[in-house]
């Protein structure tokens, strides 16, 4: 039988005050593809993640994301949703005046995590799988925009997500370290997650593979030849 998608939409329209910011769109992610989400700025590619994590509601349409009906999903519901994904950001949305550590438990006290010692676990096993294992008691503001990133990173996996949402998480990252983050998120992937990420770089795309989505006028559609 043919695996489920974490992302199931099918003539979605999405509005923002009243002014339609993307209509038409239909999608499905399966397991474990990486899927590059490419549009200028203003395209709509923010919007249609908000969609996913539900933040924007559609207007028009119907979605479904790991088995969350978003059209009928509550606002008071909508952390269960998330507690399935991975969000991942541009400007890393750390909180500054907290240790690495710190952010991560925040967050898993957020989600339930109520043993300590599962907490410890679970924060070494997620820094660790991104590379920053020593570097837990420092501030954000010690670490480079490459390990901030890392650490929004292990944050998005706390919870064990299947599904990973990145909004440009290279757009404020040199061309080293954006490859260092790209080869951790196509990892991610080869994990049999899926990995959704919105970008306006179409080098990467040439760099790492993956399946393409443009963002256009309002429309998503797979690029011709």
């Amino acid at each position: 039988m043919a695996d489920v998608p974490l992302i199931a939409l099918h003539g979605v329209r999405l509005s923002r005050e009243e002014h339609v910011v993307m209509q038409g769109v239909d999608l499905a992610v399966q397991p474990g593809e990486f899927v590059y989400l490419l549009g200028k700025t203003g395209s709509g590619k923010s919007s249609l993640l908000k969609c996913l994590y539900g933040e924007l509601r559609p207007d028009a349409g119907r979605g479904e994301v790991c088995g969350f009906d978003l059209n009928s999903l509550q606002a008071n519901k909508v952390h269960t949703l998330r507690r399935q994904l991975g969000i991942v950001f541009q400007d890393f949305a750390l909180l500054p005046d907290r240790t690495v550590n710190a952010n991560l438990e925040f967050v898993l006290k957020a989600t339930g995590w109520k043993d300590a010692p599962a907490r410890e676990r679970r924060m070494a096993a997620c820094l660790k799988d991104v590379g920053l294992a020593e570097k837990g008691y420092k501030m954000p503001h010690e670490l480079s925009g490459g390990e901030q990133q890392r650490v929004a990173i292990a944050r998005a996996l706390l919870n064990d997500p299947p599904l990973i949402l990145a909004d440009e998480p290279t757009g404020n990252l040199d061309p080293a370290t954006t490859e260092e983050i790209l080869n951790l998120l196509h990892g991610l992937a080869r994990e049999n997650r899926s990995v959704l990420m919105a970008t306006h770089d179409h080098h990467a795309v040439q760099r790492h593979p993956g399946r393409v989505l443009l963002c256009e006028a309002g429309r998503l559609h797979e690029p011709q030849g």
